[in-house]
């Protein structure tokens, strides 16, 4: 039996069951209405190098104003997009599949980061017959963002279209890049926290379901890691701010829930088991969000002077692209990259095998030999990444000599403290040795082609660099979000908040559906979700973004365990 029709039938004994709130396995699902011209609405086909074929991608756009009264912002912030995928033989109108997937992102994340996960999803669903479709939501503060660079260089094949109109002025298309956004173009983000993020989920779902049954008997709502604590909130908001009138109540508008390497539970992380976070008190509510707000007033977006900032997240895409477009080709982002304290300092942060190299700058990253694929496996993967939210399994260095990385914390120091393990990861690090010598290029094994080592092997990789690079690279809405709203953590611990308080008015919206959460062994604690109609599965070899990120086949040779276990819940 699957996790929804176990659900119904413990709901059924227990005396609450209703056919509108899970279809098992045999349910007879109603025809659906046929689906009217959404005013505003936009559709647009996405080209994919992707290996997974038979999944059709679009990128939808939504006419969604913000309030009236908001801060000024721009006029294309007043709209929602999301990445659809749906089986190339399925029914092109969502109302009429068998299931919906909706999944939230997480922190500094895009839609695009689901690239994988969402076409593995869908094709696991139709190898059996059934045709499901995986939404990735794009945040709204994403309207900001210019891929303009990225892809016009992508369509052309050539990578000096980004790197010039980036960092060099260039243009495209008679558009020049304006820089990244601050100051005053970012202001308005301080109101775009946790009410106004459910808010646009819910119109993501009511302009494409006008039909509060379809979303109720379709929908399965999720998401990565922050995503996990925003679907909870979703699960316990009234929209209308009346419990009489449920039909807006969150938990009416799915029918199960799915955490990737996260918990559906409203509230902050929280990896202290059997311990509840306190309130705040209602009577001093109003005053701490007061004070938060003041907060998001002077930073409304999170960034650092180095590491996580727009900058550097778009950097992060511009290499995906250079190894998308030339997988071999050495030191292609590297050597187009201007000098700066943010991009040296973020090198540096990252790459650096000691605590001296640290901190001088010697020897210089920028004279490592290293292929493009190469480049962006050390950003990313768990035996080179120092940061573990931030993690792959994506495979190793291959072609050169390494170390034990030392920076920013020794792996024998990680390895005795548990929580260390959770900020930097519990694997191995590893880091190049030989600078400066262009006989030494370092290339990238990737997950099914590296030969064991002393930091790894072949059965603690899932992801490949190549879907990787493509991830960070084609999707219109990208992997990486370069804006991500302040708000949206501070209010994350503030239930009794007043403008949350207004709609956070259930406590068992969660329960009131079934859960699946799919953890990664070597992924985040976040907390337990508390509910009893959680399914825990612990997936080997996976960290933190290989919930996104792992590939169809594995070395096991076996499917990919994300994707084949939403599709099992989806049924």
């Amino acid at each position: 039996m699957t996790i929804l029709g176990e659900f119904a039938r413990r709901s059924f004994v227990r005396g609450a069951v209703c056919i509108s709130l899970v279809a098992s396995t045999s349910a007879v699902v109603p025809a659906a209405v046929s689906a009217e011209p959404v005013p505003g609405r936009t559709e647009r086909e996405i080209t994919s190098s992707s290996p997974v074929t038979g999944v059709v991608a679009t990128v939808v756009d939504l006419d969604a104003p913000l309030p009236a009264g908001s801060a000024p912002h721009p006029a294309e912030c007043d709209r929602l997009a999301y990445l659809r995928y749906r089986a190339a033989d399925g029914p092109e109108n969502s109302a009429d599949a068998d299931r919906v997937l909706v999944a939230q992102p997480g922190v500094f994340e895009g839609a695009g980061a689901f690239e994988s996960v969402a076409r593995n999803t869908v094709a696991a669903a139709d190898a059996e017959g059934r045709h499901i479709e995986f939404w990735a939501l794009d945040r709204r503060s994403n309207c900001l963002e210019d891929h303009t660079g990225t892809q016009a260089a992508l369509a052309a094949n050539d990578l000096d279209i980004a790197t010039d109109y980036y960092f060099a002025g260039g243009t495209v298309h008679g558009h020049t890049f304006a820089g990244y956004a601050d100051g005053a173009g970012t202001a308005w983000l301080e109101d775009q926290g946790l009410v106004q993020t459910m808010r646009d989920q819910y119109d993501v779902l009511r302009l494409e379901f006008p039909d509060q049954k379809i979303r109720k008997q379709k929908v399965l709502c999720g998401g990565h890691s922050l995503g996990g604590f925003l679907t909870g909130y979703f699960a316990n908001w009234d929209f209308d701010g009346n419990p009489a009138t449920t039909d807006d109540a969150g938990y009416n508008q799915c029918s199960g829930y799915f955490a990737l390497d996260t918990v559906i539970k409203a509230g902050p992380p929280n990896p202290i088991r059997n311990l509840d976070l306190p309130e705040v008190p209602p009577a001093l509510a109003g005053p701490v969000e007061a004070a938060s707000g003041a907060l998001t007033d002077v930073y409304p977006v999170t960034r650092l002077p180095a590491v996580i900032n727009p900058e550097t997240t778009n950097l992060l895409a511009i290499a995906g692209l250079a190894a998308r477009l030339d997988p071999t080709g050495v030191n292609d982002v590297v050597d187009r990259l201007p000098r700066s304290l943010n991009f040296d300092a973020t090198l540096r942060t990252l790459l650096s095998k000691d605590p001296i190299m640290a901190a001088t700058g010697l020897p210089d990253i920028r004279t490592l030999y290293a292929t493009n694929e190469a480049v962006v496996g050390a950003l990313l993967d768990d035996n080179s990444q120092p940061l573990g939210f931030l993690q792959t399994s994506v495979g190793f260095i291959g072609n050169g000599p390494v170390q034990d990385k030392y920076f920013p914390m020794p792996n024998e120091v990680i390895a005795t403290i548990p929580f260390l393990g959770q900020v930097f990861g519990s694997d191995r690090k590893a880091a190049p040795t030989s600078y400066g010598d262009p006989s030494v290029v370092y290339t990238w094994q990737d997950y099914d082609e590296m030969t064991p080592n002393s930091y790894t092997d072949p059965s603690k990789e899932v992801s490949s660099i190549s879907q990787i690079v493509r991830s960070l690279s084609e999707p219109p809405l990208d992997f990486t979000e370069w804006y991500f709203p302040t708000a949206i953590s501070t209010d994350l611990g503030q239930p009794t908040a007043p403008s949350i308080a207004a709609h956070y008015l259930y406590r068992d919206g969660v329960t009131r559906n079934p859960v699946l959460t799919l953890q990664g062994d070597g992924g985040l604690d976040l907390g337990a979700s508390d509910s009893p109609s959680d399914v825990p599965v612990k997936l080997r070899g996976y960290n933190h973004l290989d919930v996104l990120t792992a590939a169809q086949k594995q070395n096991d040779g076996l499917p990919e365990q994300v994707s084949t276990r939403l599709a099992e819940f989806s049924r």
